[in-house]
């Protein structure tokens, strides 16, 4: 058998919860496929009758399958507790390519795997003035119908992850290869009520089976698109700002073209010993909305409506070793390649022209080119009342970007803008090493200690200890109590970090208001850190479970675009990104799952933000709700029929506080988006046990949101036009009915 179950966690699995913490605790990575098939009795068993342990949760395939997105996984996860989905920063920019972001830390600090694999393709768009990327993240390279699982991790257990994992860890876990040759045809589709919003139709193929007694296949391939909205879905709700900008209003949600083919192969070399090999290859592309980095418009955006103004390539290429020595001892070996081609329209500078494309200038390429190689070993002691399980490991990335389209100074359509500080060149590369060690202490069947700590050395921006301690007590038959409390780490990104990397604004932009000003890369920039604490109890009895967990974040040395002119070329200032030396985010996850009766359940995870704030600025780090409740009544009708009614509710939203030149907002750039909540029903019939059909409709009660424009405004020349969108900065689609089938073969 492959791998074994550790004598220690054997012991100190008293309850299915027990056993699901202690795995959780163990896992010298979040935990892959292969390894689900051989513990699948204890540990699926366990997830179904608690999702939601401390600081960690788990998704299943059933999950997907009775509740599908309509493009994004991101769609899904955002139910989960501590989970929301926001923009990469508080400007509303880009306001609709909204991402996961764990416990408010943003979107660049959920660190996103494959297969435990690290995933890094957003990177391969540039960054903005204010932090964020047209990019729809790193969760949709997959699909839905593909997935066997999502592993969810938040909090002081995430550190163990390194760099970008200071909000939390998502593990997309694909589906193993089948013991026998078999395979399904997916398909999925989406109508929505209103002609206006976008539908989504996508269609996915996979084989899997033996090729020999100790080889095996999984092939897997889909196609998808999901439609963008009506182009003028958005013009009766646009802020004073946009709406007495010449009459332009913000755009609605992109659509999207993907295409993702994917291959595996299990070579069982020797008994406990395996190979794997995979490759895949992804295409993702918009269909162009009209949305641009100011929300302006001009005949050269226009004419691009519903065309692809940029695509992504994604190549995969990893091998890797798996191994058993015994019961005691375990390892795991891969070398990860994952290249990265993002091509897109070429743009302009700001000063109301960053985000529009240019007259007749064509496409440019962003290349990024990630290397990983990891390896670890994990290996159990046992002693008379003390049991360990160690692991040791080491890892070493090689990201390259090569970007042939962010030299904005070069295009410039203002002839009398100077030249910045250094030349871009447009190359950047960057190398970390790391080591890390973590030991999993069984103090008897009550108490485990997990004492964790990671080195990471940064070949642009020095090294970074990460120590971590985080313990589970059984305190009394049922109850947990734990706690946690690590430094995470994020190193600088690689336009961060360099120096010729400029972007320029024509004043509106620049922090003081002071006229034209440049910001530039800093090669002398520090790594962002954090002290994450987070205490937590929990109630399971095999029956019902009751969860709540605070957790603090202290961040330290943000980066951000910095607020100091540090040179004066003519009459433009130069700033350059900075450390912010301190900001802080606090709050609540609460989770409840309790049995109505032997076919109806109730599930319930609430997320409350106490604090998310920039000590520097005062304002908040993300634009998230105050508070996020997900509720879910699952019934099982019949031995074939399942049922699901959900909702979630979202508290209030409030905008930045600050413009984008550090001016408090006014009008409506200061709007609160008031609390509103969405309503959906879905069912699943096995009409046989290889074909099933689901139907379902989200958002029931068809409520809409309707995006106003940017965050902040600018002075348009009265008083009342100092204007903005204030969080009104994305759009929630109206009622949309869908259907999805699964055929087995």
């Amino acid at each position: 058998m492959f791998p074994v179950v550790p004598a220690p966690l054997r012991r100190s699995c008293r309850s299915l919860l027990a056993c699901a913490v202690a795995f959780g605790l163990a896992q010298p990575a979040l935990a892959q496929e292969d390894d689900a098939r051989t513990l699948d009795t204890v540990r699926v068993t366990a997830e179904q009758i608690a999702r939601q342990a401390l600081g960690a949760s788990t998704v299943l395939a059933e999950d997907i399958a009775l509740q599908p997105p309509r493009n994004d996984i991101s769609e899904f996860l955002r139910t989960l507790p501590g989970v929301n989905l926001t923009g990469n920063s508080t400007s509303g920019q880009r306001g609709n390519n909204r991402q996961i972001d764990v416990r408010g830390m943003g979107p660049e600090n959920t660190l996103i795997l494959v297969d435990g694999i690290p995933v890094s393709s957003r990177n391969a768009v540039r960054y903005g003035w204010r932090g964020e990327r047209d990019t729809r993240g790193d969760t949709s390279w997959v699909a839905p119908e593909q997935i066997a699982r999502i592993e969810v991790l938040r909090g002081p257990a995430a550190a163990r992850y390194g760099s970008g994992a200071a909000g939390g860890v998502v593990n997309i876990i694909t589906r193993a290869p089948s013991d026998r040759f078999g395979g399904s045809l997916d398909l999925y589709g989406s109508v929505p009520t209103h002609g206006v919003d976008g539908g989504s139709q996508r269609a996915g193929l996979q084989m899997s089976g033996p090729l020999g007694e100790r080889l095996s296949f999984r092939l897997s391939g889909n196609t998808g698109k999901a439609d963008a909205d009506d182009f003028e879905i958005n013009r009766d709700h646009a802020s004073v700002r946009t709406g007495s900008n010449a009459g332009t209003f913000p755009a609605g949600r992109e659509g999207v073209r993907n295409r993702n083919l994917q291959a595996k192969l299990l070579w069982e070399v020797a008994p406990d010993h395996r190979i794997d090999f995979g490759t895949g290859f992804s295409r993702q592309g918009n269909l162009y909305t009209g949305d641009s980095q100011n929300t302006n418009r001009n005949a050269e955006v226009l004419k691009w409506i519903g065309a692809e103004t940029n695509r992504s390539y994604r190549r995969t290429f990893d091998i890797s070793h798996r191994g058993s020595y015994g019961e005691a001892t375990r390892s795991l070996v891969y070398v990860a390649l994952e290249d990265t081609t993002n091509t897109r329209l070429l743009e302009g500078l700001a000063g109301g022209t960053e985000g529009i494309f240019l007259v007749d200038g064509g496409f440019g390429d962003i290349d990024l080119r990630t290397l990983t190689a990891h390896a670890e070993l994990n290996h159990t002691i046992t002693g008379a009342r003390v049991d360990h399980v160690l692991t040791v490991g080491a890892e070493w990335v090689d990201s390259r970007l090569e970007d042939m389209a962010s030299g904005l100074k070069d295009r410039n359509p203002q002839p009398n803008v100077p030249v910045p500080p250094t030349r871009w060149d447009g190359r950047i590369d960057a190398r970390i090493a790391s080591v890390f060690v973590e030991d999993n202490i069984y103090l008897g069947d009550a108490l485990t200690l997990t004492p964790t700590l990671r080195y990471d050395h940064h070949d642009r921006h020095g090294g970074n200890f990460s120590p971590a301690l985080n313990a589970a007590w059984t305190f009394a038959p049922d109850w947990t109590l734990r706690a946690g409390v690590a430094r995470a780490y994020k190193a600088p990104n690689l336009y961060q970090g360099n120096a010729g990397y400029t972007l320029y604004s024509n004043g509106i932009g620049c922090w003081g208001g002071g006229g034209p000003c440049f910001l530039v890369g800093n090669d002398a920039l520090e790594a962002e850190t954090s002290i994450n604490k987070e205490l937590g109890v929990q109630f399971a009895d095999g029956r019902m479970q009751a969860g709540l967990t605070y957790f603090h974040n202290d961040y330290r040395d943000k980066v951000e675009a910095g607020r100091a002119v540090v040179e004066r070329i003519g009459n433009v200032d130069v700033f350059q990104w900075d450390n912010v030396p301190k900001a802080v985010v606090s709050g609540l996850e609460g989770s409840l799952e309790l049995p109505l009766s032997e076919a109806l359940r109730w599930n319930t995870n609430i997320t409350w933000m106490l604090e998310s704030e920039n000590r520097s600025t005062g304002d908040a780090l993300s634009t998230i709700p105050e508070y996020t409740v997900n509720t879910a009544l699952d019934w099982a009708a019949t031995a074939r029929l399942q049922l699901r009614a959900r909702a979630t509710f979202y508290g209030e939203q409030t905008p930045q506080r600050l413009d984008y030149q550090g001016l408090p907002v006014t009008g409506s750039a200061a709007d609160v988006m008031p609390a509103y909540g969405l309503v959906g029903l879905s069912g699943r019939y096995r009409i046989t046990d290889a074909v099933s059909l689901t139907l379902g409709v989200d958002n029931l009660l068809d409520k809409r949101i309707f995006r106003r424009g940017n965050a902040s405004g600018v002075n348009l020349g009265t008083p009342n036009e100092i204007q903005g969108a204030g969080a009104w900065t994305y759009n929630e689609a109206g009622r949309a009915w869908f259907v999805s089938t699964t055929i087995g073969f």
